[in-house]
């Protein structure tokens, strides 16, 4: 038995360490608060995730066998948040003369992101997309080309589409040039609902010997197995280490038989004497 340790010690210990799953990175160079977000998500729907502080922001990272059910989770409800240029980015002063038409570019883009920015903090929103045109000449003596604008807003499947639709429009059409009246005007002003399509886990099974157990629980069955052996191992050496032990100090049966006899004999020489 003795010989044998070794080898169940080797064959647990490596058990373990399959056990311990590898942690590999999610996402990288994200602030506090949408890394605060990406966890709470992912607990939500039973997947450990930890954050791990960076020179470039935070990383989230995931167990190597949970990152296909963290990435199809972030996905459905569209986390992390893409990141917005804000006007004073867009229009940051660096020492280069632009061109209009380049000053014009940025300013729709600048709007475009700044819109986003808002419509994607109403609950319920995940992407939000908005697309601008600008009220333009396009000759001289032609018909200014009045402002237009498309909203796509890819929503939670809980969020009533008809209970923010009204607010949408006119905040959209408050903040562009030229757009005021075109509230009710679906020609200059489009916006689509398109519900998110919801991830449904599908619980996956892997085989612990000739038993079907679910993929997450492997590792925690593993460990059980393991922590078994060992307790088992331990007692059997326990046991046979004492029953050694008490074999050498306990004196077998024929020296007790003539510990007795010699005894008995120099008593009844003493008594003869």
């Amino acid at each position: 038995m003795n010989h044998l340790l070794p080898f169940v010690l080797v064959i647990c210990l490596s058990l373990l360490l399959q056990a311990c799953s590898e942690r590999v990175e999610l996402h990288r160079q994200l602030t506090e608060q949408e890394a605060n977000e990406v966890v709470a998500e992912l607990a939500d729907k039973h997947i450990r995730a930890t954050k791990v502080p960076a020179k470039d922001g935070v990383i989230v990272v995931v167990n190597a066998t949970e990152i296909a059910r963290a990435v199809r989770t972030l996905e459905a409800v569209g986390l992390p948040r893409a990141a917005r240029t804000t006007l004073g980015n867009t229009f940051r002063k660096e020492g280069v003369i632009s061109t209009p038409l380049e000053e014009r570019a940025r300013y729709i883009y600048a709007l475009s992101q700044e819109l986003e920015t808002t419509l994607s903090n109403i609950d319920g929103v995940i992407v939000a997309r908005v697309h601008v045109v600008l009220p333009e000449r396009v000759a001289p003596g032609e018909p200014v080309q009045p402002a237009s604008a498309s909203v796509f807003i890819k929503h939670d499947p809980r969020l009533d589409p008809d209970s923010i639709r009204a607010r949408v429009r006119r905040m959209v059409a408050s903040s562009l040039p030229g757009m005021a009246t075109a509230v009710d005007n679906s020609q200059k002003l489009t916006v689509v609902f398109v519900p998110a399509t919801a991830y449904l886990e599908q619980q996956r099974l892997a085989y612990f010997g000739p038993f079907l157990v679910p993929e997450d629980d492997l590792g925690f069955w593993r460990i059980c197995v393991t922590v078994s052996l060992l307790a088992v191992v331990f007692m059997v050496s326990g046991g046979m280490f004492w029953q050694k032990r008490k074999q050498r100090v306990m004196p077998t049966p024929d020296v007790r038989a003539q510990t007795h006899e010699v005894s008995s004999s120099m008593t009844a020489h003493s008594s003869n004497e």
